[in-house]
């Protein structure tokens, strides 16, 4: 039996969020709209302007709780933590590691090959299950590419050179990602990857998705004593998590862009679940971001067999179990990282 420990997410502009006892209150305009004990909550996300109390923010500082503030769009913006706890050996070997370029590199290779081959795994399932004789060739034809990527991710000499390979990777995918969608193609056409802000409805989603799946990351790296700041393909800049971003890359076709084409090809998510801002920008609205939670909250409770593990795993511990594996990893127990591999 697993335990998930459930996150919170708050959505309604304005709510106000306070601590009754051993329960959380969630309020809107004075009216109670949700009351949750405190021992189902492993973490509060907060969307756009969402008021939280003081005695909100001390309890969940005190219970190791993370709070969670991204913009209305799903972009991160703080995580308000405790004390910093966990095991000091392990961050001592992770900060070794990552000063060391012979190991940053052996990590963040196998980080790529993890990432570049579920990728691959999704395009080859698309290429058979769709009916249009176009789309399958170019989906082969990426296949083939993403292929040819892993091969030379195996010769990466260097940083550089492997983050130029996984970035020619993420061209090729994107660039046939429309061949599989089936539904209102013409409005969920990816022309590229674009962000900050997204410009058009897949981009939207994807960096919806994205900021979701980041920080159940962090979190995994933060409940093994990992520090997320210190990642080894992702480059170390201030307030920025590296490490998290490390273990998201190898799980974003897995979970977020399987979950992304599921969602408009189920038309769980059509064209009126987005607005255009001035300037350009794209992002959800309301009642598209409480759609794409349920479904991500769900997706999470999903078993699949792990191939390390080899046992009946809750896809939301995947960020946590590769989490754990790196950690052993930096202890001596393992010789590698085994990135998790989709089947």
């Amino acid at each position: 039996m697993h335990q998930l420990l459930n996150t919170l997410y708050v959505t309604t502009p304005e709510a106000y969020v306070r601590l009754d006892h051993d329960t959380l209150r969630v309020e809107v305009e004075g009216e109670t709209k949700l009351q949750v004990p405190l021992h189902h909550l492993g973490a509060l996300v907060c969307f756009g302007n969402v008021l939280l109390s003081p005695a909100v923010l001390h309890r969940c500082a005190d219970d190791g709780r993370s709070v969670v503030l991204l913009d209305r769009n799903g972009r991160f913006k703080a995580r308000i933590e405790g004390p910093v706890s966990g095991n000091v050996l392990l961050r001592k070997a992770q900060h070794a590691a990552v000063a060391d370029a012979n190991r940053t590199l052996t990590i963040a290779r196998n980080i790529v090959a993890g990432k570049v081959q579920n990728v691959r795994q999704i395009v080859l399932r698309a290429a058979r299950e769709t009916d249009d004789p176009q789309d399958s060739a170019q989906l082969a034809d990426t296949a083939r590419a993403l292929a040819n990527t892993l091969r030379q991710v195996e010769t990466a000499e260097d940083l550089d050179q492997l983050r130029g390979f996984e970035g020619e990777a993420a061209r090729r995918h994107f660039a046939t990602f429309s061949c599989m969608v089936r539904e209102e193609r013409a409005v969920f056409q990816l022309n590229g990857r674009n962000r900050r802000p997204p410009r058009d409805p897949v981009n939207a989603l994807l960096s919806f998705l994205y900021a979701l799946l980041l920080g159940d990351c962090v979190a995994a790296a933060e409940g093994v004593g990992l520090d997320p700041q210190m990642g080894f393909l992702h480059a170390l800049r201030p307030g920025r998590p590296a490490l998290g971003l490390d273990l998201m890359e190898e799980l974003r076709s897995v979970i977020a862009e399987r979950l992304a084409l599921t969602l408009i090809n189920r038309r769980q998510i059509t064209s009126k679940h987005f607005v255009e801002r001035p300037g350009g920008a794209v992002s959800l609205d309301d009642d598209g971001r409480k759609e794409v939670i349920v479904a991500y909250q769900k997706r999470k409770q999903e078993e699949i067999t792990h191939p390390v593990l080899e046992q009946k795993t809750p896809v939301g511990l995947i960020p946590h179990i590769q989490a754990r594996l790196l950690a052993r990893m930096l202890r001596g127990d393992l010789e590698s990282y085994v990135p998790f591999l989709a089947r």
